[in-house]
């Protein structure tokens, strides 16, 4: 494996948190070391269930105004939705491959509104597929589970997509989201993830800096 160049990140998903409290909750998961942020935005369309949309990430934004926000389009025509999150304060815009007819056009939407740019493939998507936009953005999210709820089990049969990236590119920031915990991270780091997406394992952790710390180092030891 090519020595990878970039670094541990560990971003907490709300996904499972207590939708009443949700900036108290975004607080503590942050103020227990989290690197960032996963906001999961689910439209009932491309996925089968519905979160939240902009209104709620701008109103996260003021109660948390220096952390790192990426956020998760699992929605269907995610070109419309690039301004208002831009404008509600969204650091990353993260869209699924399969959502859009133009990856590239709307690489350069993004990228014109100030935000990163992640772009995501579901378990049933060959990772070959993403292959000629890796140079064109800044993380790729690789699925392990099917998106549109949480609490799901961790699909170690993606790792091969994990390691071809890797591979290919050591200095990419690569994601992993769902069934991340640390019963399953050793797994993940092995094969070259450095963004880690946990929900249930944090969020409903009584010591959630605990948690954090757990999975940061694992994924800290395979890329030394």
């Amino acid at each position: 494996m090519s020595v990878c160049t970039c670094q541990a990140k560990i971003g907490p998903s709300i996904l499972n948190a207590d939708f009443a409290c949700l900036g108290d909750e975004s607080k503590r998961v942050m103020e227990a070391g989290a690197d960032y942020l996963h906001l999961d935005v689910m439209d009932g369309n491309f996925v089968p269930n519905i979160t939240f949309g902009a209104t709620m990430v701008k109103s996260l934004r003021k109660q948390l105004p220096d952390s790192f926000f990426d956020i998760h389009m699992m929605v269907s025509a995610p070109e419309q939705w690039v301004d208002d999150m831009a404008d509600a304060g969204a650091d990353q815009y993260t869209f699924h491959l399969e959502a859009t007819d133009d990856p590239v056009a709307l690489i350069k939407q993004i990228r014109a509104k100030g935000m990163k740019v992640g772009i995501a493939i579901k378990p049933g998507t060959p990772v070959e597929k993403v292959l000629p936009y890796v140079d064109q953005v800044d993380m790729v999210l690789v699925m392990t589970v099917e998106p549109g709820f949480g609490g799901q089990s961790f699909m170690a049969d993606m790792m091969p997509k994990v390691e071809l990236l890797r591979q290919k590119y050591p200095g990419l920031d690569i994601e992993v989201d769902g069934g991340l915990s640390p019963k399953t991270i050793d797994t993940a780091a092995k094969a070259g993830a450095n963004m880690i997406v946990s929900g249930s394992a944090i969020v409903k952790s009584p010591d959630p800096a605990a948690v954090i710390q757990e999975l940061r180092t694992v994924v800290q030891k395979y890329l030394n």
